[in-house]
């Protein structure tokens, strides 16, 4: 798909123009496009018709997504905008851009953070909208096409303050879609449509071996790659796929089938580094930049350390493309040496002419030859600092001054001295004088040499670690280690020189001569191995590293960055990770690469499509992959048919059910040591009949058997992910590093994770047997292979075994195996359910608290406490009645002392209500932030048995409580009183007020510090 880089933008805009002719009601309209949207099909009569079948559906979906976005506008960002300025000129003079200033926020974020970013459609209105009839309003859409930040809006732009505010709001980002649209739009007769014409229908010819090539010897490659452990099918998919790299006379298209756990990225990486060796051009993308990161690291894991001295030799054939904040490179170090914008930068460092490679080396040479001179720079630069300062005293002279004087004495050939104590006195003060000059010339001249070495050092590694094996051979990489060592034995010999000046002691020094010699002998040596192009400007030097890089890694839709006439890549095979999770049409934007003649399609169809946001789109297949359509035709498919993951009595049921039995258990998992037991359970599989977990005895647990533990919480809803993320608060790490951490997410966010123990919540009780979006083969398959040694499966089995779906046969099987536990026969999981339920009375949400006039929070401590309680005499039932009083207004008349004499803000804050046989309830008033309005919420922090706690709990509240402001403090405290009652007060919330309110619980913060300490 190449063209002129115009011929893309005016494509592009095409697309924007489009989007910017939509109304409200147009966006609002669900069916808008619903008569335009066909079906896409499986085969395809022509490439046209081919890009035709996914237009329509794309708008649709970009559509759905916008509208999506647009009715929950309270929660989008928004930023007053106090400036701007139209910008005239460019390629269409027509196109309404503008350079716009954004009011600063408060706190001031991170650096490298932005409010906005490059393909972001955004909302300008006078106001900031609350909710989509905002927009019955006057507003202008527009989308960001640059920095600072530029954009091109649908309507003129009026910025004065005099007629009012305006503010952007974001909507929308249309990079990936923008970048579809353009694929879909190609060059037909100009472009490269070799892969996509084979691809629009089954061709046995694309899956046939070349008969030309059919006796390439492959020895060699199955001797590089013979290190990596690979299995009989991946060693056989890494040599087939080389074999069609090398053959020159036909296309191909192959598919590797990658069932969970069976080594899909450890595949990939061999293949890809084989194809390094044998100098083939490859691209390598993958639906998320999360994706196209570990293979990335995986492939530098096989590449580093093939030589010593030069670890990092051969990285320069490799690029990482992407933006840098949504890639996270500063949290993957592993990869930075790779990332193109990281590798232009050291590049520039090395090419510079003074300071760079050749200029430093230039440097110190002349350093040698003449160390005076660059002494005398170093004076004339000191003299200019200091020439605002006069000091009259003797001591203070130049060493110019010192000098000259010194030489016109001896032009007088005599001294005016008045007698020997002056003359004497004179000679001591010059001798000092030259002592001072020789040993600040030496100190400095050594300190140069030295910042010369280091410079010239950091430009070898630079350089054997990003200039590309084409530039940089390894006799080359040789020849610069040989003459760094050289360096570093001319800077043992210079650092040893002590007596007299620099220059002469330099002079007098035949090996210093000698092995200044050999440096330059060894410089010329190595600079003659390899040369550096004379390249100075950013964009020159990505574009070299760029077309010399022989392995590219990006998503699938930052490929289209390399698609302009001004990139000449190498590219010659496209490798596609999680080609499944991928929609066909985004996948045809690497595949119309210039040069492009082999594909190598990794996914399991069997897994969770992409992500499709319209229901319309979802109907007509939208989401489907590549991947998937080729498999339905019947492509071959070569399978890795070996699971590396999962403990046996796991896979068991998803290897019968999904696979066909075709899936082996490797070695690793067959062995005793992959047995591992939670909760002194001997099961794998459990069944639970209730949605419960206590995770502190895992901890516990643990801990006690030193082991690290790492539990995955799936539920098919964002709502309970959400609910449970909440329940859990920050009490249990998410870092991979701890010795225990929980990760909470939806099935599609657990898509290609993996974790010790999977528990996974079926949410689903009614009597149908509805079990949502579980009835998904996909998302269940997903669900349940992401297990390493124990999968818990929490839900109603009444309603799974009246589903219909698969989740019937789980049930099933599971009971067949023993392995279906009912929760009421276990007395620690009844106590458990009883808990929960006891738990789930004293929440914001809860049934006690539904018709009340105040808002009940709860601290972490105050559930623990309620589960320590001994549910005896009617004890929960007092603590209930006094907190539903609470929620109704009814106060306690007189004032408790149990705080003492407490100073801090927790006497102010702090209440204290008796509930029975001493029990205290300790609570405070705190402020919500909720649908624009901030409200007084109550906030019960503990109930405490013996008084002599309390004021311990005051103490550490006082620190918490310093985080109040002022005027945060005066809404908690002020009061509403209607008769013998105390009611919420209520406040608008002001837009320019600075504020760390919660839109949820404005003390969960605060209250998950406590955890730090126990006070029972």
């Amino acid at each position: 798909m190449l063209r002129t880089k115009e011929k893309q933008e005016e494509v592009a805009q095409g697309f924007i123009d489009l989007i910017f002719s939509w109304s409200i009601s147009d966006i609002m309209n669900q069916d808008l496009y619903k008569n335009k949207v066909n079906r896409i099909p499986e085969t395809f009569s022509s490439a046209r018709q081919y890009f035709n079948s996914f237009m329509y559906p794309l708008i649709e979906e970009t559509h759905a997504d916008l509208r999506s976005n647009i009715t929950t506008l309270f929660r989008a960002p928004s930023r007053e905008i106090i400036g701007g300025q139209r910008i005239k000129g460019g390629n269409n003079p027509e196109k309404l851009t503008y350079r716009i200033n954004l009011k600063p926020r408060w706190p001031i974020s991170k650096p490298g953070s932005s409010f906005i970013n490059f393909g972001d459609l955004i909302v300008l209105t006078e106001m900031k909208p609350k909710c989509i009839y905002d927009l019955n309003r006057s507003y202008i859409i527009a989308i960001v096409q640059g920095e600072c930040p530029v954009i091109q809006s649908s309507k003129p732009i009026v910025i004065d303050k005099r007629k009012g505010k305006l503010f952007a709001t974001y909507l929308t980002n249309l990079i990936t879609n923008s970048r579809i649209w353009q694929a879909l739009n190609p060059d037909i007769d100009g472009g490269n449509m070799k892969i996509i014409n084979s691809v629009l229908t089954t061709k046995p010819s694309v899956e046939e071996h070349c008969r030309c090539c059919s006796s390439l010897n492959l020895s060699n490659s199955r001797e590089g790659i013979s290190s990596f452990g690979l299995d009989d099918s991946q060693m056989v998919a890494v040599l087939n796929f080389i074999a069609a790299a090398e053959c020159r006379h036909k296309t191909n298209v192959k598919l590797i089938w990658g069932p969970p756990g069976t080594g899909k990225t450890k595949t990939i990486s061999a293949l890809v580094f084989s194809l390094l060796k044998i100098k083939c051009g490859t691209l390598i993308c993958a639906p998320t930049n999360i994706a196209v990161v570990g293979v990335a690291n995986r492939l530098l894991s096989l590449l580093g350390g093939t030589l010593i001295f030069a670890p990092t030799y051969g990285f320069g054939d490799v690029v990482l493309l992407g933006n840098k904040e949504r890639m996270n490179i500063d949290e993957h170090d592993d990869v930075y040496d790779i990332f193109l914008d990281n590798r232009v930068l050291v590049l520039a460092r090395c090419f510079e002419s003074q300071t760079g490679w050749r200029g430093s080396f230039l440097s110190m040479i002349g350093l040698l030859e003449d160390p005076e001179d660059q002494y005398l720079r170093y004076l004339s630069r000191e003299k200019e600092e200091n020439s605002k300062k006069s000091d009259n005293d003797d001591d203070d002279d130049t060493y110019d001054e010192v000098e000259e004087r010194n030489l016109n004495e001896s032009r007088k050939g005599k001294f005016e001295m008045k007698s020997w104590k002056d003359l004497i006195s004179r000679e001591l003060k010059d001798a000092k004088k030259r002592n001072m000059k020789c040993a600040r010339e030496e100190s400095q001249s050594k300190s140069t040499f030295r910042r010369y070495v280091e410079r010239i050092a950091g430009c070898i590694t630079d350089l054997y670690t990003h200039m590309p094996t084409s530039y940089l051979r390894l006799e080359g990489v040789y020849k610069m280690n040989s003459f760094l060592e050289s360096l570093q034995r001319l800077q043992s010999l210079v650092s040893n020189v002590c007596r007299g000046s620099f220059r002469e002691a330099l002079k007098g020094n035949e090996e210093i001569e000698r092995t200044k010699l050999e440096c330059v002998k060894e410089y010329e040596s190595s600079r003659g191995s390899f040369s550096i192009p004379d390249l100075s400007q950013y964009h020159e030097i990505k574009k070299f590293c760029q077309e010399k890089a022989c392995l590219i890694f990006c998503t699938a839709s930052s490929s289209v960055k390399l698609q302009t006439e001004e990139i000449y890549t190498s590219i010659q095979m496209v490798i596609i990770d999680e080609a499944a999770q991928l929609k066909e049409c985004e996948s045809s934007i690497p595949l119309q690469l210039s040069g492009v003649r082999n594909v190598v399609l990794v996914g399991d169809e069997k897994q969770l499509r992409a992500m499709v946001q319209s229901q319309i789109c979802e109907k007509v297949d939208f989401g489907r992959s590549l991947f998937e359509r080729l498999a339905m035709l019947g492509h071959s498919k070569h399978l890795l048919n070996v699971q590396y993951r999962m403990h046996p009595s796991i896979s068991l049921f998803p290897n019968r059910e999904f696979y066909g039995n075709q899936i082996k258990n490797g070695q690793n998992v067959m062995e005793r040591a992959h047995e591992r037991q939670f909760l002194k359970r001997k099961y794998i599989w459990v069944v639970f009949f209730h949605k419960l977990l206590d995770y502190r005895k895992i901890v516990i647990e643990s801990a006690h058997s030193k082991q690290k533990v790492r539990v995955g919480c799936i539920s098919p809803y964002k709502a309970q992910v959400h609910a449970i993320q909440e329940r859990l608060g920050k009490r249990y790490s998410m870092d991979l590093k701890d010795k225990f951490s929980v990760n909470v997410r939806s099935v599609d966010g657990f898509q290609g994770g993996e974790e010790d123990i999977i528990i996974i919540s079926t949410v689903r009780c009614n009597v149908n047997g509805s079990v949502g979006f579980l009835s998904n083969c996909q998302r269940t398959n997903v669900a349940l292979t992401r297990a390493r040694h124990c999968l818990w499966i929490l839900g109603n089995g009444t309603t799974l075994l009246s589903s219909g779906c698969v989740w019937e046969k789980l049930v099933r099987d599971a009971q067949s195996l023993g392995c279906f536990y009912n929760a009421s026969d276990d007395k620690s999981l009844a106590l458990a359910i009883s808990n929960d339920k006891m738990i789930s009375l004293f929440n914001m949400d809860s049934i006690l608290f539904k018709t009340s006039k105040w808002k009940v929070c709860f601290s972490d401590e105050f559930h623990d406490s309620i589960i320590r309680l001994q549910p005896s005499g009617g004890i929960h039932d007092d603590i209930v009645s006094v907190l539903v009083k609470l929620s109704n207004g009814w106060r306690q008349m007189y004032k408790d002392e149990s705080l003492g004499h407490t100073k801090g803000r927790s006497s102010q804050l702090l209440e204290i209500y008796d509930v029975k046989e001493q029990l205290k309830l300790i609570w405070s008033i705190d402020i919500l932030r909720k649908k624009l309005q901030d409200i007084q919420v109550i906030k019960i922090w503990d109930i405490l048995p013996r008084i002599e706690i309390i004021p311990k709990l005051a103490k550490k509240l006082d620190d918490l409580f310093d985080d109040y402001t002022d005027h945060y403090m005066s809404r908690c405290i002020c009061k509403r009183i209607e008769g013998i009652l105390t009611l919420p007060m209520k406040w608008p919330v002001d837009s320019n007020e600075r504020t760390d309110y919660s839109s949820n619980d404005p003390s969960h913060e605060l209250s998950t510090k406590l955890t730090a300490f126990s006070l029972n």
